[in-house]
């Protein structure tokens, strides 16, 4: 199957930064935000965003990983040295497909009461089958079904996106 690069390393590297100002933008009255990635590539992504987010605000901002298996995620793993309550929570995933697996993602942090949960993604297909809304997208395409969208690292390091 053909591979087609809908976001190239420099082209996802300006998504992630513009994502960053947009939180920023969106969450200037707060001290602190807690990003929490999806593992792997969004667990990935939240370290890029932590970077950028260094860079360019004065939020004191805590990483956690957030662990799920994307074809049954109904088993959600949060980071037990973590405390959520009263946190400001950026979940951050790699594609959001269906929606599925962010929001078994959120459903374990709800119960332990986080004053609010945000969502991020680098690649939103435009069709999900849950009821879900991300709040800063890089990039959102129309697909079909059989269309399958992968961001790709190598060595930790975003080498970009592509459709196939």
């Amino acid at each position: 199957m053909n591979k087609k690069y809908i976001l190239t390393a420099e082209k996802a590297h300006m998504k992630l930064r513009r994502i960053a100002f947009q939180i920023l933008e969106r969450n200037t009255h707060l001290n602190s935000i807690h990003i929490a990635g999806i593992k792997e590539n969004g667990y990935l992504l939240a370290l890029e965003l932590k970077k950028i987010l260094q860079e360019i605000s004065s939020f004191q901002i805590e990483l956690s990983a957030i662990e799920l298996d994307k074809s049954n995620p109904i088993d959600c793993k949060l980071d037990a040295g973590v405390r959520y309550t009263s946190k400001n929570v950026l979940i951050v995933d790699d594609v959001v497909n269906s929606g599925k697996a962010m929001l078994h993602a959120i459903h374990p942090l709800l119960a332990l009461s986080p004053n609010q949960i945000q969502t991020a993604t680098l690649v939103e297909r435009s069709y999900k089958t849950y009821p879900l809304h991300v709040d800063y997208v890089g990039v959102s395409l129309a697909t079909t079904l059989e269309d399958h969208i992968s961001v790709v690292f190598k060595d930790g390091i975003l080498q970009g996106a592509y459709l196939e």
